[in-house]
């Protein structure tokens, strides 16, 4: 349908409208900061010495006593300068008018903090002992010296923090300060080798190098603003990564062998004890402050670490002090932005406002304010295709029946092996690799994570396997496992699955109410195995050419509805581009040392017979 000029017009008028009360809201809450807030700024000393620099925000009335909330990032405390204030210092507005002492601190090595960056720094100090110091030594000795020096304070601190934030916010409930009662980890790096830069071995490259072109950048001395970064020559990131190559040609071009991590990166292509150092999920046990983990099922930078911090923290620690939330969201979604939907996907209102009005505020005033316990469950998960959020005393549900589907022949999911069944395969050519998304973006986009499959299903190089019509709605809960038959004519593969909700007809589940949408096919989850690391991230295997081998691997949880009339679909690829790098399909011991030759054209096969039966397991709620 048409618009009209006159049409054109009112819906431009609407957003400049939408932008404009956007921006008065935005200056209204600096200005409440600035009129109920003094800042103060702090070198606040280290057990050995160095001195990170600390920005604090006290409440001007002094009638009360106020908790303090801290949040120690990488990534600037700005704007410097003590009549330079914030725009928001809570993880949302209420917190601001709730009051509260926000203290924000650049840790150690980065901007005006002192001292060497070491990322995901290995937590060891508490066992060398005397002034050893790491992430977690670093955080005690903040806290100790803020409940002692910043006025007004109850002596109860909380943390809170998205990404990398988040990652500081767990290491501090390991071996915490006394005065430290409650924490949120947020999408937190868990085990940098799964979380942001690897998927299950296979190398996210956009992410890695926009990310570290800046942040890695070596410093002389303290630095009050960013490094500026490379910027691309053109904002469409597949044909960029396309035209560089293989991995070497990262430093050859652009780094020049001047971001050390990113070099540290690429002389450990397996989890070797560099990684495994790195990992901080084993430090999460026995931990005191109570924990409120927070992740998003869209969240395409870090869904893992979120739910293996849940994981680890809730098996190893008091049952009652851990808890999750898992919301329909993109990275940090949860605190900034609009939560009613996800690209095309609609919600039916804003579960972003929802949670921080109903969880995270609670949770933090029950905690250090002593207000009322909230109530609130093990687990809040929403539950995306039913669009509701549900209750849970554990995660996974424990009330949940097993379902698996074999693959068959004719495109079919099957509740039995097929009897009658073969193989399907597919060329997959590292010259036209299967994109993530029909978008133009620099390597990867938001709203990818539920956008509309039919792309790719149409694709020669994309296997496509549904179910029957469902007769009945069908909830999934928890992880997908995969065990699957496979061959390639050459000798390193990857494995891409996808998980896909397939609309009847008309869709109503969609931001665009036009018959255009009709028969959408939502992408669920997706996962991805290197075929290399099929027995074991630490030893890798090329592959036999030509033998079929089973490969095992699981997809990410998620709480998806299937409802009646919909189709249950398995698409299998192998290339995710750019956001997956490519593999070379010619067997290399180190991945990152690829030439231009090593890529080649392969034959891929997945089996579906008696024999060699491919199959995908999930539980179902009952």
């Amino acid at each position: 349908m048409k618009m009209t000029k006159a049409a054109l017009a009112l819906a431009a008028l609407g957003l400049s409208c939408a932008a404009l009360a956007g921006d008065e809201a935005d200056q209204a809450r600096a200005q409440y900061i600035r009129s109920h807030y003094a800042k103060y700024e702090y070198q606040v000393p280290m057990r050995d010495g160095a001195k990170l620099f600390t920005s604090v925000y006290v409440p001007y009335d002094h009638s009360h006593k106020y908790p303090i909330l801290l949040q120690r990032t990488p990534y600037d405390v700005g704007p410097y300068g003590s009549d330079k204030y914030k725009k928001a210092l809570g993880p949302s507005e209420s917190f601001e008018k709730e009051g509260y002492i926000f203290v924000f601190q650049d840790v150690r090595g980065k901007f005006m903090s002192q001292g060497d960056f070491v990322n995901m720094r290995p937590q060891d100090a508490f066992e060398k002992g005397g002034k050893a110091t790491d992430d977690a030594t670093d955080s005690y000795d903040s806290i100790d010296w803020l409940v002692k020096n910043v006025p007004d304070n109850n002596g109860k601190v909380g943390m809170w923090g998205i990404s990398y934030p988040g990652y500081y916010t767990s290491v501090a409930s390991i071996h915490a300060h006394k005065a430290l009662k409650a924490i949120s980890p947020q999408a937190p790096i868990g085990d940098w080798f799964f979380d942001d830069f690897h998927r299950n071995g296979a190398f996210v490259t956009p992410m890695a190098f926009l990310f570290f072109d800046s942040f890695d950048k070596p410093r002389d001395g303290t630095m009050a603003a960013w490094p500026e970064g490379f910027k691309l020559p053109t904002p469409d990131g597949y044909q960029f990564f396309k035209d560089l190559g293989p991995h070497g040609n990262v430093n050859k071009r652009y780094f020049k062998n001047d971001r050390p991590f990113w070099n540290e990166l690429t002389q450990h292509p397996n989890y070797d004890s560099y990684w495994q150092a790195r990992n901080v999920l084993p430090h999460l046990k026995d931990t005191k402050p109570a924990t409120l983990v927070v992740g998003g099922w869209y969240d395409t930078e870090d869904l893992y670490g979120a739910l293996a911090t849940y994981a680890t923290m809730s098996h190893h620690n008091d049952k009652d002090n851990v808890q999750l939330v898992m919301g329909p969201w993109y990275h940090g979604q949860w605190n900034r932005g609009d939560g009613s939907h996800m690209g095309e996907a609609q919600f039916g209102f804003d579960t972003a406002k929802w949670f921080q009005d109903n969880v995270q505020l609670p949770f933090f005033n029950h905690y250090l304010k002593g207000k009322d316990d909230p109530d609130l469950a093990k687990a809040t998960v929403f539950e995306t295709g039913a669009n509701r959020w549900r209750r849970f005393d554990t995660w996974p549900p424990k009330h949940t029946a097993k379902e698996t589907l074999y693959f068959g022949n004719g495109e079919r999911l099957l509740d039995h092996k097929d009897a009658k069944g073969g193989f399907s395969d597919y060329i997959a050519d590292p010259n036209k690799p299967v994109p993530q998304s029909t978008a133009i973006t620099r390597g990867w986009d938001r709203d990818y994570m539920a956008a509309d499959q039919r792309f790719a299903a149409r694709r020669p190089d994309v296997l496509v396997f549904n179910t029957a019509p469902a007769s009945e709605d069908m909830t999934i809960a928890g992880q997908l496992d995969l065990d699957l038959w496979f061959s390639t004519d050459q000798s390193a593969a990857d494995i891409v699955v996808k998980l896909v909700d397939v609309f009847p007809g008309s869709d109503e589940n969609t931001a665009k109410k036009d018959d255009a949408t009709g028969n959408r096919h939502e992408l669920v989850r997706w996962g991805v195995i290197r075929g290399r690391f099929r027995n074991g991230f630490s030893h890798p295997e090329a592959f036999v050419p030509n033998r079929p081998t089973e490969v095992k691997f699981s997809l990410y949880d998620v709480l998806h509805d299937i409802k009646r009339g919909h189709r249950l679909q398995i698409q299998v690829q192998s290339s995710l581009f750019p956001f997956l790098d490519l593999n070379p399909q010619k067997y290399v011991p180190n991945i990152f040392e690829a030439k231009k030759e090593d890529y080649v054209r392969a034959t891929h096969r997945l089996y579906h017979s008696a024999q060699y039966p491919s199959s995908v397991s999930f539980q179902v709620l009952k």
